[in-house]
């Protein structure tokens, strides 16, 4: 089963989703005449910026932009790019810095749609791709779909995969044996205790909605980038020596034939495991902004896409690269694959970090990926349980709100549990899915977005 998803969401992304994303991405870019480098001083600005006096909206723009980071900065910036590096090669950083820079434009046209577009009842706040599918671009048929595909991978992705990299990095500094359950049969203790007390402390903040999980990820969120932060560049500077080399690799890695490939990659296999967890690591591109950013009490659409654009920015190029360089500098890269080379396991996913920061500062390198993996995969599915609850109540209204909740949060320890590489491989495919009907919103409504990427910056 595990093949056969990972086959297709292989043959997606090959010939699909690649050429689909960059493709939109440098349209894009060119239409807002590089907005993410003309109003890049501005977007720093915007970042901490206050409410707009007498808009409507359920959080705060910062509360806002916080909990579009707190989705995005989930594991995937952990496991999903070490996965990339050990499944793709060195020249898998390199695509995730590629897609990142048209990613941004991805993500301020979410971010301006999901505001502009928005509908308020009474105290109820609805956002996200479904409205300015059905409203701006007048295809209620287009916004069913997405909200279908879409509320069917919230819930079959993120309790799995966020749970999943938490597990594998406490097991990793806390080892135990193993528990048999009904259906699942034997799994390891540590995981599925790791999985059940993420239901928990989840359930505790979705369960009083938007309000209380802005409240809750506007102190996680900077917690946990901050602390990631530090660990990050006490591995690289512990082995700073080694940074032109990784950086030379990289770059010959990611453009190398196979039979060049000093590592046996490839351009092709760089590219596909650099953009699919590249769109892991910074969501652009499949709507889920528009959703959060929707929320903000804000008039000013270009406010929040242009947070959007430092969101992108800091998952890309800050905390995604962190990942890559420390087990790239540590070495733990080449020894996982060549280990996979030998048709040994090696390290993957969050362990492969947790590795190479115990290289750098023993044991306590190692329980600082586990705590920042926890922030991190727990932040993410406090976000994405909100981005779900939106999707499928624009299908089957309010009335599943509770239900979905509860069933959220009970699939929780089932993924902590799962094999790694069906839970990637499914998140892949469903994220791919997700991917076309927003495209053709952004590529239909991007008009509307321009006048906002060109109006004159607020000084």
């Amino acid at each position: 089963m595990a093949a056969g998803i990972e086959w297709l969401a292989d043959f997606l992304f090959r010939y699909f989703i690649i050429a689909t994303l960059l493709g939109t991405g440098l349209f894009l870019t060119i239409r807002f005449k590089a907005v993410q480098i003309r109003r890049l001083r501005e977007a720093f600005r915007e970042m901490l910026a206050g409410q707009t006096a007498g808009a409507t909206g359920a959080l705060s723009p910062f509360q806002a932009f916080m909990t579009a980071l707190a989705a995005t900065i989930g594991t995937g910036n952990i496991a999903g790019v070490a996965t990339a590096i050990i499944s793709g090669g060195p020249g898998a950083l390199f695509w995730i810095w590629v897609y990142g820079f048209f990613a941004t434009t991805l993500k301020f046209s979410e971010a301006v749609l999901g505001v502009k577009f928005r509908e308020q009842q009474g105290d109820h706040l609805k956002s996200g791709p479904m409205y300015y599918l059905r409203d701006g671009l007048k295809s209620p048929a287009l916004a069913w779909t997405y909200a279908c595909v879409a509320g069917i991978a919230a819930l079959t992705t993120t309790p799995f995969t966020q749970p999943n990299s938490i597990a594998i990095a406490v097991q990793h500094v806390w080892p135990s044996g193993t528990l048999m359950l009904p259906v699942l049969g034997e799994v390891n203790r540590t995981a599925f205790f790791t999985g059940l007390l993420l239901a928990v402390l989840t359930w505790l903040v979705i369960i009083g909605g938007i309000k209380t999980i802005g409240r809750a990820v506007e102190k996680l969120s900077p917690l946990k980038v901050g602390l990631y932060l530090v660990g990050g560049a006490v591995v690289i500077l512990t082995f700073i020596d080694r940074v032109p080399y990784v950086l030379s690799m990289v770059v010959d890695e990611a453009f190398a034939s196979p039979g060049r490939s000093g590592l046996g990659f490839g351009f092709f296999i760089a590219m596909r495991y650099g953009i699919a967890r590249g769109i892991y690591a910074n969501e652009a591109g499949y709507g889920t902004a528009a959703v959060a950013y929707g929320t903000a009490r804000s008039n000013r659409p270009e406010q929040q896409g242009l947070q959007a654009v430092m969101e992108v920015f800091i998952v890309s190029f800050v905390t995604g690269t962190i990942s890559a360089m420390a087990i790239l500098l540590s070495g733990v890269a080449e020894s996982s694959i060549a280990a996979r080379a030998a048709g040994e396991a090696g390290v993957t996913s969050t362990a492969a970090v947790a590795t190479a920061f115990n290289m750098a500062v023993p044991t306590v390198g190692g329980w600082v990926v586990a705590f920042c993996a926890f922030l991190f995969g727990y932040t993410t599915l406090i976000g994405w349980a909100y981005y779900g609850e939106q999707f499928l109540e624009y299908i089957l209204g309010r009335s599943v709100t509770m239900p979905y909740r509860y069933v959220y949060c009970l699939l929780i320890p089932i993924g902590a549990v799962l094999k790694p590489d069906l839970v990637w491989a499914w998140g892949d495919l469903m994220n791919g899915l997700q991917v076309f009907p927003n495209v053709i919103g952004l590529l239909g409504l991007s008009g509307v977005v321009a006048a906002y990427a060109n109006s004159r910056a607020k000084q």
